[in-house]
């Protein structure tokens, strides 16, 4: 039977005035006034029989006019009775259908229709609240659920997001610092991985993940200082990024001064001198499936020795004279001096050596496979069905190279899919934590930060096409990238209390709902404010306890500090100081 069983008598007022996808309802009595609160829910007749919009209230104003001077003025002895102006403002989210085809109260993110001018206004409260939510929460007719906590409105009802959506159409988690961003990030982890066929990485700048455990995870870790020399590579969890990996453009901006004279000429030489090492290794390997297409592009082995020892004999290279037994400079003779030096510097640095200074296993053709098979492979494809869940900890890259390293995997994934068939994709998801540090929004990018955007820009536009979405999760909204944060279709929004955050989330949000913006800076730790396609319904959800809990817990100060005993270990952070390593 309808859940929306309304009298006229029971109707809160009537509406006044209609836009697109907002309405006024004119209250009559105050006391009904009363009853509704901002952010609540309402319903209103449809001009469709067995239909009814539903509607959050976004305002509620009384109003008392003014009285001219000019118009009769009461006696002393007399009350003056003002004329009210009761005015409810409700932005319309959806339709209830009493019944639908064998479906009885069938929710719809649309507007088939709008109130007509005099429809009736009803509150949403009581019996009625909680049987709508239970529609919300039992939908099946709106694609595949993944529950993610419970709604404030009604805890008893399950908030549930549809998962297609979620990743078809590109995520934002938002959150101040100790808002629950984290828990919501592994509690839609925890989800996804019960999925035979799981397929997802994230990015775990600050090892904060690796509390997250079973079989449905697996976790990477990109080699630091203290794996050099040591015989641990990809079977052993240990991630080696290999410099022939990079495209062209980043080991331009990793070895190319841009305010050098002699920078188009040294980008020019690194480039003729990387494509003859690429095709010595293809032509030493007999790979003539490779070699006949191969450009300076491809991910292919080489020694970074052959490029060293080939940019010190142009630097001094001397060719023969105009005469006879003479000679003179070359064409690049003390040009690359520069360059040379910082291809040694970065060389030689341990805190790069899982780029510059890779396992042996690296400079095998078949390499790139097993590595791409790691990464982009779902669970069930995995060896022992383990694993569909990525987790690859960047907690060792210095953070001046951390957006290329992370960019690096990041394009890794969208060349795979890219390249692989369209019957035989997979589609994968890429969780971003901390992307204000990788993805930035900043005027007179260079270098890193600039490929590192352009890379996350194609996946947030193109990426949907070949089967990546993208989560991008950041408690500074404000310095990610606009671009990337605009094809984001689905905002998670945690409690914000910056100025300039609030004001990127409100402009994510739909015209109608710009005053749920207004919740950001008041909601609980683990609310958050549920926007988007994934959504059936715009509103503030309690997100539920993942399972593993990551290590990102607020410290307790007062509590610690009042401990009896001490608990530090100042000498042992000292060495992991020296050592550059945590282990």
């Amino acid at each position: 039977m309808p859940i929306f069983d309304y009298d006229d008598a029971e109707a809160l007022g009537k509406i006044i005035a209609v836009d697109t996808a907002v309405v006024v309802v004119r209250v009559d009595e105050l006391e009904r006034l009363k009853r509704v609160q901002v952010n609540r829910l309402v319903a209103l007749q449809s001009s469709k029989a067995g239909q009814h919009l539903v509607g959050v209230v976004s305002r509620i104003t009384r109003k008392a006019p003014d009285i001219s001077p000019l118009e009769e003025q009461p006696e002393a002895d007399e009350v003056a009775e003002l004329p009210e102006n009761n005015l409810v403002r409700v932005a319309l989210i959806g339709t209830l259908i009493d019944k639908l085809g064998l479906d009885e109260n069938v929710f719809r993110r649309t507007l088939e229709t709008v109130p007509e001018i005099d429809a009736n206004c009803f509150a949403l409260e009581g019996a009625r609240l909680t049987n709508f939510m239970q529609v919300i929460s039992n939908v099946t007719g709106d694609g595949p659920q993944m529950e993610l906590g419970k709604y404030t409105l009604d805890e008893n009802a399950t908030a549930f997001l549809n998962g297609n959506r979620l990743f078809q159409r590109h995520a934002v988690i938002v959150g101040s610092t100790g808002s629950g961003k984290s828990y919501t990030t592994a509690r839609i982890l925890d989800q996804a991985a019960a999925l035979p066929q799981a397929n997802a990485i994230l990015f775990d700048i600050h090892g904060e993940y690796k509390t997250l455990d079973g079989e449905e995870f697996r976790h990477l870790r990109v080699a630091g200082p203290g794996d050099l020399g040591h015989d641990q590579g990809l079977d052993d969890g240990v991630l080696y990024l290999p410099y022939w990996l990079l495209g062209y453009e980043a080991m331009v901006s990793l070895f190319v001064d841009r305010s050098d004279q002699n920078a188009p000429n040294q980008a020019m030489v690194m480039a003729n001198t990387i494509t003859e090492a690429k095709r010595k290794f293809l032509t030493d390997g007999n790979h003539t499936e490779v070699l006949v297409n191969f450009t300076v592009d491809s991910p292919v082995p080489f020694p970074l020795n052959e490029i060293l020892d080939r940019l010190k004999y142009l630097d001094t290279e001397r060719v023969p004279g105009a005469r006879a037994g003479s000679d003179k400079a070359g064409d690049f003779n003390g040009k690359l001096s520069r360059l040379i030096a910082r291809f040694e510097a970065k060389h030689l640095d341990r805190r790069l050596g899982f780029l510059f200074q890779p396992h042996a296993e690296c400079m095998d053709m078949e390499w790139l496979s097993r590595l791409a098979h790691a990464l982009t492979a779902s669970r069930g494809a995995q060896e022992g069905s383990k694993g569909g869940i990525k987790i690859i900890d960047f907690s060792e890259v210095p953070s001046d190279i951390l957006p290329l390293m992370v960019s690096l995997l990041a394009r890794l994934v969208f060349n795979i899919t890219q390249w692989t068939p369209i019957e035989e994709r997979h589609p994968i998801a890429l969780f971003c934590d901390e992307a204000h540090l990788y993805i930035p929004e900043r005027a007179g990018r260079e270098g890193v930060d600039d490929i590192s955007v352009g890379i996350f820009e194609r996946i947030a536009k193109e990426g949907r096409k070949y089967g990546v979405g993208l989560v991008v999760i950041s408690q500074r909204p404000s310095e990610v990238n606009r671009t990337v944060l605009s094809q984001c279709n689905n905002v998670v929004a945690m409690r914000l209390t910056n100025g300039d955050d609030q004001s990127v989330i409100r402009k994510l949000l739909p015209d109608s709902l710009g005053g749920f913006g207004d919740l950001l800076p008041v909601l609980d730790v683990g609310e958050s404010l549920v926007v988007g396609d994934a959504s059936l319904l715009p509103t503030r959800v309690r997100v539920g306890e993942p399972r593993y809990k990551p290590n990102s817990a607020t410290i307790e100060f007062w509590d610690r500090w009042a401990n009896e005993l001490p608990e530090t270990d100042i000498s042992g952070a000292v060495l992991a100081w020296r050592r550059q390593s945590a282990r």
